[in-house]
Formats: structure tokens, C-alpha cells, sequence
């Protein structure tokens, strides 16, 4: 069967734009810096525009590569981490690259929604004002998309800037197709900005309709902070009514036993609370309670 000349003009066309991809890649690798962060500063790859001029109409392949990338990178640093040291910020892992590859991805494939929601997720510990550029850009570039915006009043709220969090849910949820909760969040942003009722269901919407696995880790410890801190607050309490009683702190948790047991929380074979990661929670001075170094709950 012979093949048509456009047919042919077509496959030609498909083995040069990946023979530029696969170029490109090994272009890549051979120019990326050296990864001792003590030596030298990181830089990006390519900027956004020189990686779309070389790309040959293949923007969205290369903005998947981007993606990858982004997604390797943090990947990498995480992995870098001694096992001993805690992450509870991303900000600790110097994720330098980490916007600009998320910028070039979405100039690559503006469409491309998966590097915007990381980018409002993950960058405001690391860059903020970069979070919050990445975002608008793909508000600007998919005014539909009514998720935007939900991310764009998060990164807001995460800066306790309630007015712009709310003005944000409100455009947001004018957009065909948004669930009734959007609209609600506005009033709710004004009146309980700050309170962790309000902080729960945030974390909570975005942890059901998250899609990439890291951003629902991220956003499952930040459900778990405010789980703990819950149950701190209510073991502070019966830490100070034995005070009270007693005249002084506990010295075990054994002798706070009833008290516990009626807070309805999990006790270990030492009869410690267990904190929402499963590890004791610690006794510590002054009628005070402490999470264990050593748990899975963030620190704050």
C-alpha cells in the first residue's frame, strides 16, 4: 500500500519533531548545573520563550518534559534528605529551579492546568510572589477555569490577605459550572478569615479535588497540624485541671488516665494520646504538651 505524499509530508514531520524533543532533552541534561547548592546558584534550563522557538510547534510534548521535570526536581531534593531531618517546609530544600520550570511549562501549553495548580499548591513556601504570577497567568489563560481562582483565594488566605482571598472566590464563583461553596466563601473570608474551622474546610476542598499525589501529601499534613493542634488544646486543658487539683503538673500520663479517656482519643500501650500520624504525643513541663520530633505531623 503506498503512502500518500501529505501522509508521508505528516510522518516526516512527527520523526523531526521528536528527533528536536529528544535533542532537546540531551541539550538539557548536558548544560544543567552542578546540583552543589554551596558551589553555585541553580539556574532554569531554557527560559519559557527560547524552549517555545526550538520546539518546533511541539510546545505541548516540551511543556509535558517541563512538567516531568518540575515534578523530578522536587522529587530529587526530597530524596537528598537524610533520613533523620525532618521536611516540614519545602522552603528547607532551596528549591531555587522550581518556579521557572513550572513558568516555562505553562508558556510552552497555557492550557496546560496541572503545572498552574502545583505552582499555587506547593510555591507559596518557597516563592510567593511567583505563586501568586503563575496562577493569575493561568487565569489569564483559561478564564474558565473556576479551580483557578479557588488557588489563587487559597495562596491569598495563606497570607492572612482575607479581602483579595475572598475578591477571588467571588470572580471565581460567577463562572459557568461552579459548585455553590465558591460563592459562599467570600462571606465566610470576611467574617472567619483566621479561624481553623475556616483553614479545615479549605484544606479539605482542595485535598478531594487535588489530582497529583504530592499536592494531596502537602495538603493531607496540613490537615494533620490541624488535627493536632485540636487535640493539644483539649489535652492542655486536662493537663491544667489536674494542676488545679493537685497544685502541680503530671509526671506521666498514667496519672491523667480518666481524663483522657474521656477526650475519646487513642492511647498507647503506655497510656500516651496518640497524635493523628499515630506517634505519643510527649509530657512536657509546665502542664504542656508536645508532638514527638520524631511524627509525621508537621511542626508549625
Amino acid at each position: 500500500m503506498k503512502v500518500k505524499a501529505h501522509d508521508g509530508a505528516l510522518l516526516l514531520l512527527v520523526i523531526i519533531g521528536l528527533a528536536s524533543i529528544v535533542g532537546l532533552s540531551r541539550w538539557l541534561d548536558h548544560h544543567r548545573p552542578r546540583t552543589d547548592q554551596k558551589i553555585e546558584e541553580e539556574q532554569l534550563y531554557l527560559t519559557g520563550a527560547t524552549a517555545r522557538r526550538i520546539s518546533l510547534g511541539f510546545n505541548g510534548l516540551v511543556a509535558d518534559w517541563y512538567w516531568m521535570r518540575s515534578l523530578q526536581y522536587v522529587g530529587r531534593k526530597i530524596i537528598d534528605v537524610p533520613d533523620n531531618v525532618a521536611i516540614d517546609n519545602l522552603s528547607d530544600l532551596n528549591l531555587k529551579l522550581l518556579a521557572p520550570l513550572l513558568d516555562t511549562a505553562t508558556t510552552l501549553d497555557p492550557q496546560f492546568l496541572e503545572p498552574y495548580e502545583y505552582a499555587a499548591v506547593v510555591l507559596p513556601e518557597i516563592d510567593r510572589e511567583q505563586a501568586i504570577h503563575i496562577t493569575k497567568k493561568g487565569i489569564a489563560a483559561n478564564p474558565s477555569s473556576w479551580r483557578l481562582y479557588q488557588h489563587l483565594g487559597y495562596i491569598y488566605w495563606q497570607q492572612k490577605d482575607f479581602k483579595a482571598a475572598g475578591e477571588a472566590y467571588d470572580q471565581g464563583s460567577k463562572l459557568p459550572g461552579v459548585p455553590a461553596w465558591m460563592l459562599a466563601m467570600k462571606a465566610k473570608m470576611a467574617a472567619e478569615g483566621g479561624s481553623p474551622d475556616l483553614a479545615r474546610e479549605i484544606y479539605e476542598r482542595m485535598y478531594d479535588q487535588a489530582a497529583d499525589g504530592l499536592i494531596k501529601e502537602m495538603v493531607g499534613r496540613h490537615l494533620l497540624r490541624l488535627d493536632s493542634q485540636e487535640q493539644e488544646s483539649r489535652l492542655r486543658k486536662v493537663l491544667v485541671a489536674f494542676r488545679a487539683g493537685e497544685g502541680r503538673c503530671p509526671t506521666s500520663w498514667r496519672e491523667v488516665e480518666l481524663g483522657l479517656r474521656s477526650l475519646r482519643l487513642r492511647l498507647d500501650p503506655s497510656g500516651a494520646p496518640v497524635d493523628p500520624a499515630g506517634t505519643a504525643y510527649i509530657l512536657g513541663v509546665d502542664c504542656d504538651v508536645k508532638v514527638d520530633p520524631g511524627s509525621k505531623v508537621p511542626s508549625r
